[in-house]
């Protein structure tokens, strides 16, 4: 046996080559038919939804499930319950959360052979998630319509008729293939715009029926009006007459329409500027306003206790002062003149006091002996001694006081030598006192 395989070992290389290639292309072609392998890819999310037909639908041929377009799951299989085709299709369990309860399917031909697939409306987000295996009502599906079931509703002159606008148009196109397409590009905007106004009234089923019904309520109120109908015909007739003879007037109007509008823009603007600034302002006001109320009930007990003296006492006050308020003005005008040298000789001064009131040490030397005092200190001084020195008098009348000192005997001895202190100074008393002086010698 291994001898075998070496002497072939080329062909058996080339074998397992052709088998390797046969199952790459093999997996690939099942890839592009959407088989699913059951080991490599996950579960998909099934959902079932009710057709009244199922006509060319053929599962396990690509037919695909799409949402706006973009494939989600494709078509697993088919069967009848009660009557009715019930479709299920596996959705790719990245899209599972994608379809909702009011969901709608459409049956869609992808070619002109009946290649279906189904068109999916997920629905809206206020709706609830559909459930695995959850069966879309057939109130909420269509099938295909094929054209023989059209033209089966129309009678014979209609298909003639259908038949000659066709044939005209297919006539007057040929060779215009180029400004057909220029036209539907230039319905593009049109389209869309109808596609959002359909959509709109989709989601509005109910609010339209209501209004059908409202018209049908008012046109049957108003069959039983038909006099008041006239009359309301025969005044609009008169208003739309007096509105003819206006014209004039309503054609200046007009004309001063657009630099009215251009005014109007340029205020709108500004005013547009102005709610850019005004917005953050107000959200500040607005920290500012929230303790207002507070505020306002604490200050309803002082208004009231302040409003008596406001009447009684402050405005007879005020009414008493106001013939003084020119005058005031007057005085106020020159003291405002006179400012700058009041400002200088004040500046003086406040530096002159400060330099009077000046202790560096302060306290911190007060026990400490022959310390430094400001100059406040001494100016007491001054006047202590002022008073000392000037302010003491006596029966000769005021004058300065005088300390003599000495003896007894030297004092009777300048007294002797000198008379006129005995005059000046009264000292005969003291020196004949015996308690200050004793006896006089001999």
């Amino acid at each position: 046996m291994a001898k075998a395989i070496r002497d072939h070992l080329k062909d058996m290389a080339a074998i397992i080559g052709l088998l390797a290639i046969a199952m790459t292309v093999g997996v690939y072609i099942l890839n592009k038919q959407r088989l699913r392998f059951p080991i490599i890819e996950e579960t998909p999310f099934r959902l079932k939804a009710s057709f009244a037909t199922a006509q060319a639908i053929t599962p396990g041929q690509g037919q695909t499930v799409r949402v706006a377009g973009i494939r989600i799951g494709d078509i697993a299989n088919t069967e009848l319950v009660n009557g009715r085709a019930v479709v299920k299709f596996d959705i790719d369990q990245k899209y599972k959360k994608l379809i909702h309860t009011d969901a709608t399917a459409l049956l869609r031909p992808k070619t002109g052979l009946k290649d279906m697939f189904i068109e999916v409306n997920p629905g809206t987000k206020g709706a609830p998630v559909a459930e695995e295996n959850w069966t879309l009502p057939i109130s909420n599906t269509l099938p295909d319509i094929n054209p023989d079931e059209f033209f089966a509703t129309l009678d014979a002159d209609t298909r003639d008729y259908l038949q000659l606008l066709l044939k005209g148009a297919a006539d007057g196109l040929r060779g215009r293939s180029d400004d057909l397409q220029d036209v539907l590009k230039r319905f593009e905007p049109t389209h869309r715009d109808l596609a959002r106004v359909q959509s709109a009234a989709a989601t509005r089923r109910t609010e339209l029926r209501r209004l059908v019904h409202s018209l049908n309520l008012v046109n049957r109120e108003l069959a039983d009006k038909d006099d008041d109908l006239a009359e309301l015909v025969d005044r609009a007739s008169v208003w739309f007459g007096a509105l003819a003879e206006q014209r004039q007037n309503v054609a200046s109007t007009i004309n001063e329409l657009p630099s009215t509008l251009k005014q109007a823009t340029s205020t709108l603007n500004k005013v547009n500027r102005l709610g850019r600034v005004l917005g953050p302002a107000s959200e500040e006001l607005r920290q500012i306003a929230a303790p207002l109320e507070r505020n306002n009930r604490l200050t309803v007990p002082l208004a009231l206790e302040a409003e008596p003296l406001l009447r009684n006492k402050i405005r007879p006050f005020v009414r008493e002062a106001r013939p003084f308020v020119a005058e005031l003005g007057v005085a106020a005008g020159r003291l405002v003149r006179s400012e700058p040298g009041l400002t200088r000789t004040f500046t003086v001064l406040n530096r002159f006091f400060n330099m009077l009131a000046h202790n560096p040490k302060g306290a911190e030397d007060r026990d400490v002996a022959g310390r430094s005092e400001g100059f406040l200190f001494d100016l007491a001084w001054v006047g202590h001694e002022s008073n000392n020195l000037f302010t003491n008098q006596d029966a000769h009348g005021t004058g300065r006081p005088i300390t003599t000192g000495g003896t007894c005997a030297v004092i009777r001895s300048s007294v002797a030598s000198q008379p006129e202190l005995e005059e000046l100074l009264g000292l005969t008393g003291v020196l004949t006192d015996p308690t200050v002086c004793g006896e006089p010698n001999g």
